[in-house]
């Protein structure tokens, strides 16, 4: 895990939980009003149109830098600003992880698409001081079905977590639903999954990147309380091996340490006393 912050998904080792002390003094996730909401949601709707222009452009002899730049395009036609361009000295303004990088792939115009490729790409976006921040993973072409498997089943966890996403929950009972969705997802797709350790959500408002720290499995009923209008990135990652990664030269890029593939599915979540609202959809 990183030592230093990263552009997209967080490392435990450097985003420690939020502790809770006791009851007499709970902590409670950081809450929006609602007109604070509407503004998260014009930047995650801008992210959402990034990300589907996009995977619009993917495809065979197309570059991962070719992507950031059709991102960056429509962050900037939106008239909003790259979260992750700059950011700790992140140099793009997406993660285009392909294959059995994690997260945090730096788009590169050596780095050429080809059919079979599994694909995940993470974007951000500021509007008016606000953030959104969501990821998705696609094949290029027609995809295995084990890798079918793999980005369904991580959307499907990351639906889970969603779904704990209501006041009165606490922080892990968001990350003890992810891990059920894994292991749920297991039974369906009929295959296990490694869910990636250290790396997790986020709080997510005025700054990309806010405490508490999300994992993504995990005992139930501990840590900060939701309360309406709290929001989180939730981000589970999954691999058809290992837990484990490594970081690369590069300084960002993590990759599996047994090279099997990950997926990556991310939203920004806020719990409201409707049920959970999901900000980074598009208009």
């Amino acid at each position: 895990t990183r030592s230093s912050p990263a552009p997209c998904a967080r490392s435990a080792a450097s985003r420690p939980m939020v502790s809770l002390p006791g009851r007499r003094n709970r902590k409670v996730v950081a809450q929006r009003t609602p007109g604070e909401l509407d503004a998260m949601a014009v930047a995650g709707a801008l992210v959402a149109r990034a990300l589907q222009a996009v995977r619009d452009a993917a495809a065979p002899g197309v570059s991962t830098q070719q992507l950031d730049e059709v991102a960056e395009a429509v962050i900037r036609d939106g008239r909003g600003t790259p979260s992750f361009l700059g950011y700790h000295g992140y140099p793009a303004s997406i993660c285009s992880s392909v294959n059995d990088r994690v997260v945090h792939g730096i788009p590169s115009s050596d780095e050429i698409l080809a059919f079979g490729d599994l694909v995940s790409i993470d974007c951000g976006a500021i509007v008016d001081g606000w953030h959104g921040d969501s990821a998705v993973t696609f094949g290029i072409g027609d995809l295995i079905p084990v890798d079918e498997a793999l980005s369904a089943a991580t959307r499907e966890s990351m639906e889970a977590g969603i779904a704990a996403m209501v006041p009165g929950n606490r922080l892990t009972d968001v990350s003890h639903a992810i891990e059920l969705g894994t292991r749920a997802a297991e039974q369906r797709h009929g295959r296990r999954f490694g869910i990636v350790e250290g790396y997790g959500g986020h709080g997510i408002g005025r700054e990309m990147h806010m405490e508490p720290f999300l994992a993504n499995e995990g005992a139930p009923g501990r840590g900060p309380v939701l309360a309406a209008g709290s929001v989180l990135a939730i981000e589970p990652m999954l691999t058809l091996g290992t837990v484990k990664t490594r970081v690369l030269d590069d300084e960002w890029t993590v990759v599996t340490t047994d090279g099997s593939r990950a997926a990556h599915w991310e939203h920004t979540v806020a719990a409201t006393d409707d049920g959970p609202r999901i900000l980074t959809l598009p208009d």
